[in-house]
């Protein structure tokens, strides 16, 4: 199936007339018939009755609004590709850890889309770990990434952002909920820690928490995912450690308590490839420090 299928279906769609369509496209009916049976074809279905008047099948009436949807996205993938090329747009990949969400990325990700904003960007999202950014960054598919784990690669820059106090995840109905814990009191508990792979990440940054204090943890469930690891923990599974921004999550199976360590934070750090002065990144940077100077 070529584009010209698609494009040939859809003049043919909106006029369901072979000879209108024809003059439409600016070529002979008969090669605009010999493309359409083409497609049926490869399609393996009809997608007209070929009657008088001419009418679009069930599969025609659904490839028709999914082929207009598609060349949509495509006129407009080559519409911003040219105004990029042109030097009117920007384009600018952010990869982001889930966790960041709850922080300080989604106004920043609306100030960036902003009309009104001082330059006009075209944003690429990927939800990543930050070791899966260092790797974006220096492949080029991302620009900048926002994520919690530092990394010592001499071709990333790394600046933290914040530091986001941990609070502990507990199935409805537990002992500990209603009051202030310790690491102590949660290291007897099962944990369901995330996520397992790549490493290292937010996971070992738990695991070392809970070194440094002198105390150890019993993983009981591996997860990839920040929501599957709350829905574990709301059917029994463990508990776990998240930033207090998650709490904005409010679900009647899991509660929320905060913890006596001060020093039991986790960074925001936004990472960036070294020596990057592009417009996007700088613009970036910029909308970053007026969020933190509020």
């Amino acid at each position: 199936m070529e584009l010209r299928h698609l494009r040939y279906f859809q003049a043919l769609a909106h006029t369901l007339n072979f000879t209108r369509a024809a003059e439409r496209l600016h070529i002979a009916q008969p090669p605009l018939s010999r493309q359409i049976q083409q497609l049926e074809d490869e399609l393996g279905v009809q997608l007209l009755e070929r009657a008088r008047p001419l009418r679009l099948t069930e599969a025609g009436r659904y490839f028709n609004e999914h082929s207009s949807t598609l060349l949509h996205q495509l006129d407009t993938l080559c519409e911003n590709t040219r105004r990029i090329g042109q030097g009117k747009k920007t384009w600018m990949g952010i990869g982001f850890a889930p966790s960041t969400l709850y922080g300080v990325l989604p106004e920043l990700i609306r100030r960036l889309r902003s009309p009104d904003a001082e330059l006009e960007l075209e944003l690429g999202l990927s939800e990543m770990t930050t070791l899966q950014q260092v790797e974006a960054l220096k492949a080029g598919r991302i620009d900048v990434g926002f994520g919690r784990i530092h990394i010592d690669d001499p071709a990333v820059m790394q600046t933290v952002l914040r530091e986001d106090r941990l609070i502990a995840v507990l199935p409805a109905g537990h002992p500990l909920l209603g009051r202030t814990v310790s690491l102590a009191d949660l290291a007897h508990e099962p944990f369901v820690l995330y996520p397992g792979n790549p490493r290292p990440s937010y996971a070992d940054h738990v695991l070392a928490l809970f070194s440094a204090h002198g105390l150890s943890i019993k993983v009981a469930q591996w997860t990839n995912e920040l929501q599957t690891a709350i829905g574990l923990i709301a059917a029994g599974i463990g508990i776990t450690l998240v930033p207090e921004t998650v709490q904005v999550q409010h679900r009647d199976d899991i509660g929320y308590v905060s913890l006596v360590e001060a020093n039991a934070t986790s960074p925001i750090i936004l990472s960036r490839r070294v020596g990057d002065v592009s417009p996007g990144v700088l613009h970036c940077l910029a909308v970053v420090e007026a969020l933190r100077a509020r």
